[in-house]
């Protein structure tokens, strides 16, 4: 019940992030759109998710970012799973209960998906210029991602809850 919250919270949230440049597109700073789905993968991390269910939900939240946006396929399926094990690697020693621990959590794990995407097109890319036309484009997302990072570990804290209290068995009668 849980994951199946989580997967479709994600895809509304990639359908959302997928039209979000057009309202920041007044905005004169390039690469300020933020990635809605990433801190939902950390969300699931951190709070130690089973391994093979949430490297299953990032697989495929991954495959739909590649397949709606104009990624190649794989690129966002591979990091999302890799930022998953990651994050779950480090929850044992983090705790983003505050909102400035969450902030610092998606910085830091926005900025290592970005340098890893960056590493994959320069070495799997077919053009050599397209990751120097991107890096300069990585710190404002990696940015607005942090900014956002929290609103989405709140919804993430809500469906967790909603999920878990949905799925309680029923006291005092058989179910």
């Amino acid at each position: 019940m849980r994951n199946t919250a989580f997967f479709g919270a994600g895809i509304v949230l990639l359908l959302i992030q997928s039209n979000l440049f057009r309202i920041l597109r007044f905005i004169p700073v390039p690469g300020l759109v933020p990635s809605l789905v990433l801190p939902l993968i950390l969300f699931m991390g951190v709070h130690e998710y089973s391994l093979a269910r949430g490297a299953g939900v990032a697989f495929v939240l991954g495959y739909a970012t590649d397949l709606i946006g104009i990624a190649p396929v794989g690129l966002y399926t591979f990091t999302y799973v890799a930022i998953f094990v990651l994050a779950r690697a480090a929850g044992v020693r983090l705790a983003a209960q505050t909102t400035m621990m969450q902030l610092a959590l998606a910085l830091a794990f926005s900025l290592i998906h970005s340098v890893m995407l960056l590493v994959l097109i320069a070495i799997f890319g077919r053009d050599a210029y397209v990751p120097r036309a991107l890096y300069p484009m990585a710190l404002p997302h990696v940015l607005a991602t942090a900014v956002v990072a929290p609103l989405i570990f709140r919804l993430a804290a809500r469906l967790d809850t909603s999920a878990v209290l949905g799925a309680r068995p029923i006291e005092g009668g058989r179910s």
